[in-house]
């Protein structure tokens, strides 16, 4: 039986409310717009993979106009700087001190769009404020707002002039999402929308910082039971231990998810509880988030892509594999 729950049900209302707010602009996309929502609660990152074209970028900056945040974008470019991103110091000649003029990472949601078309000097500048929430001008240690989400766009890798991020990088976004070509009926729709003459449709702010640490609060009410803990833990191991599982794709795998998979996948399994007004996990929201959480964390052998295998292969022989325990 599904128990909801009962302090935030305003809060949840207001999720509805938000998912009909982008809806104004964007087609489709429930399970992306889900997921952003879900790393608002989680307070993480995400990285959103698809091709030109496909509104990754339309899609968060519609969802920052419907939340009362801070935002800001930064657009990677092969000339990019560091300093572009995190700030500098600034000398002033008048008193010969240096000031710290800070960068437009210094906001509670960051769009770092198209972050692989920058070479790794520069998106591992984002890799102390991912990790600590905070970024060092000088002598300065400076903590970044709170909330704060990266919400990182690229391009496919194979994709001429672009640049696969760090494998230390990718690791500390809890999702990594795949975007798709729409199916007809939604691109019949943007076409009858984006083909007119541009009109401004005005999307409310509806979710507060208030309404934001209500349901983020809520996740440490959560009931997860013993079984579904140890199934997650098996999930993980199964990725580097394949053979004890009964699986035969250890020699497609470099390395299996790191211990950041584990904890990611039971923080989101809560969140989805919560947004979806329960007060338990569900194995289906493990099954549900699981493609997303580890895709970018298992690294694949040159003979799985020889092959032509890609992670999501794997997950799912994996998620077929992997019994619930008693």
């Amino acid at each position: 039986m599904t128990v909801a729950i009962s302090q935030p049900v305003e809060a949840l209302e207001k999720i509805a409310i938000l998912r009909q707010e982008v809806g104004k602009v964007i087609v489709g996309q429930e399970d992306l717009v889900d997921r952003l929502i879900l790393a608002l609660l989680c307070r993480s990152h995400v990285l959103i993979e698809g091709i030109p074209g496909l509104a990754k970028t339309l899609t968060v900056n519609t969802l920052s106009k419907a939340l009362g945040l801070h935002f800001s974008r930064i657009q990677f470019t092969p000339d990019l700087l560091p300093g572009d991103v995190t700030g500098t110091l600034i000398y002033n000649p008048s008193t010969g001190e240096f000031t710290a003029e800070k960068g437009p990472v210094f906001a509670n949601i960051v769009l770092a769009d198209e972050i692989n078309r920058s070479p790794a000097k520069v998106q591992s500048a984002l890799l102390e404020a991912m990790q600590e929430k905070q970024v060092t001008l000088g002598k300065e240690i400076s903590p970044l707002p709170h909330p704060f989400l990266v919400l990182a766009t690229q391009n496919p890798v194979e994709q001429e002039g672009t640049y696969p991020l760090p494998e230390a990088q990718v690791d500390r976004f809890m999702f990594k999402l795949k975007v798709d070509y729409p199916a007809f009926d939604e691109e019949l729709e943007v076409m009858r929308r984006m083909s007119r003459p541009k009109q401004n449709v005005d999307v409310n702010s509806v979710l507060t910082r208030e309404d934001l640490e209500t349901l983020t609060a809520q996740i440490e009410n959560i009931h997860m039971a013993p079984s579904l803990e140890k199934y997650i833990v098996h999930l993980i191991s199964a990725t580097r231990n394949p053979e004890e599982y009964g699986l035969d794709i250890a020699d497609l795998v470099r390395f299996g998810a790191s211990p950041r998979a584990t904890i990611n996948l039971a923080l989101a399994a809560r969140a989805a509880a919560v947004i979806n007004g329960r007060d338990h996990v569900l194995p289906e929201d493990i099954r549900a988030l699981s493609p997303d959480i580890l895709r970018h964390r298992i690294a694949l052998s040159y003979k799985a892509e020889a092959r032509g295998m890609t992670s999501d292969a794997l997950i799912e022989q994996i998620l077929v594999q992997v019994a619930i325990p008693n």
